[in-house]
């Protein structure tokens, strides 16, 4: 048996509060975005496809920005290596979460694996989280998921920007219009 389960589109998202390297804490509840909130959870510091993923992200926050979304990466990284993260990796304005707990994980329905240790080059924390990418409502129920087990073939930034566009030349509404799909707990 697993305590893993999905969070439900349409459903509130569970609660997130993550200290952020350089100071400060993010708190989902109090974030006020426009349009959305978009937690991307990483695997941590050792990660390297984590490293090009999230400078990719830093490098697009004015598109996100620009389109009314809020967004923070969060791993589960002690807060040395949260600090370094933001440092080596070179990001100018992503805000860098750490210290999420594996219980806190489960609850957002992200895998969690074992850190190994490596000869060479940083090694694995004892417990890290998988990739995923969420977007949260205003209201904080959950739009959009993304889980990953593994650390490749993750949601392509301008992608999502993409779906915006398209959303928005349409004249949709997010929330009438264009409900979060998936919504269905049960089968019928």
């Amino acid at each position: 048996m697993t305590d893993l389960r999905p969070i439900i589109p349409r459903q509130p998202a569970p609660q997130l509060v993550a200290p952020l390297a350089g100071g400060g804490a993010y708190d989902l509840a109090i974030d006020s975005p426009r349009l959305f909130s978009m937690v991307v959870f990483y695997r941590g510091l050792h990660c390297q496809q984590c490293n090009a993923y999230l400078i990719e992200l830093d490098g697009m926050l004015d598109e996100f920005e620009k389109r009314g979304v809020s967004t923070v990466a969060i791993s589960c990284d002690e807060p040395a290596r949260g600090e370094r993260a933001l440092a080596d990796w070179g990001l100018k304005r992503l805000r860098i979460g750490y210290g999420l707990r594996p219980r806190m994980a489960r609850d957002w329905g992200l895998f969690l694996s074992e850190g190994r240790p490596r000869k060479e080059g940083l090694s694995e924390p004892p417990i890290c989280c998988e990739p995923g990418l969420f977007l949260i409502n205003p209201d904080k129920t959950l739009f959009f998921s993304a889980v990953q087990n593994m650390p490749f073939a993750r949601p392509r930034f301008a992608d999502l920007i993409d779906g915006f566009e398209f959303m928005f030349s349409k004249g949709y509404f997010i929330d009438k219009e264009c409900p979060a799909k998936g919504e269905l707990a049960n089968a019928p």
